[in-house]
């Protein structure tokens, strides 16, 4: 089993949110997870769905603010293994070419 999140916590102010995002991100290796972080939130993987949700909490809980900002989409593939690689993997071999353009 494999379980796949997006995942994007934010405090909810003005100006640069990197310093709490930078504590979310932290807060990810307390669990049993892999993750890499893109400038619209951070992709983990876990074995399960429920290391994923205790995972998300944490980085939810490690923002300080008023109001904090929290979404989480998760793939969670019950009969397979799939990782997040192999899913990017699969779509660059239908473009034939990597999944990515810079201007």
């Amino acid at each position: 089993m494999t379980a796949i999140a997006m995942l994007s916590v934010a405090p909810v102010i003005e100006g640069s949110m990197a310093e709490e995002v930078a504590k979310a991100v932290a807060a990810l290796d307390e669990f049993d997870v892999s993750y890499e972080t893109n400038p619209m939130g951070t992709v983990i993987e876990a074995e399960d769905a429920e290391t994923l949700f205790a995972a998300a909490a944490a980085a939810h809980d490690a923002v300080d603010g008023d109001r904090v900002s929290t979404v989480l989409k998760i793939d969670d593939k019950r009969t397979s293994g799939g990782t997040a690689a192999e899913k990017v993997d699969a779509v660059e071999e239908h473009l034939g070419r990597a999944a990515k353009r810079e201007r």
